[in-house]
């Protein structure tokens, strides 16, 4: 289970909305308490996939995911998760997700409709890396 601030959730919804007809990405900030992720902070980076394939593709340079390991400690936080939105897709992993994705990690996507944020879901990957199963996701604070 993922725990997001009504913050975040807002965040993430207006990203994917604002990146729309292309995909947002970030990371998701927070802690770990007794196995629930309490994400309470989103920092939000640049999709460096090429220009003209955004729409379906989103990627996370090695230099961002050092910066956010930095912004994560410099809180007191640690790194959560990866949001990500589908452009009039549904909120559901693609195959490219699952490839990309690692085990440890909540993945939360938002499908945007016609550039309106809709369905937020959030996936985590199994650890032999053949599935993602849907966790339960809520708001806290």
């Amino acid at each position: 289970m993922i725990a997001l601030t009504s913050s975040v959730e807002n965040r993430i919804r207006e990203a994917g909305e604002r990146a729309w007809p292309n995909e947002c990405c970030g990371f998701l900030l927070g802690l770990q308490e007794g196995g629930e992720k309490r994400a309470d902070c989103v920092l939000a980076v640049e999709n460096a996939w090429e220009a003209g394939e955004q729409y379906h593709r989103f990627v996370i340079t090695p230099e961002d995911f050092m910066r956010a390991e930095k912004e994560a400690r410099q809180r007191n936080r640690e790194i959560l998760g990866i949001y990500h939105s589908h452009p009039d897709h549904p909120a559901r992993p693609s195959e490219y997700d699952t490839e990309q994705a690692l085990p440890f990690y909540s993945y939360v996507i938002v499908s945007v409709q016609k550039g309106k944020a809709a369905e937020l879901t959030s996936w985590e990957l199994t650890d032999n890396r053949d599935q993602f199963l849907e966790e339960k996701v809520t708001l806290w604070r």
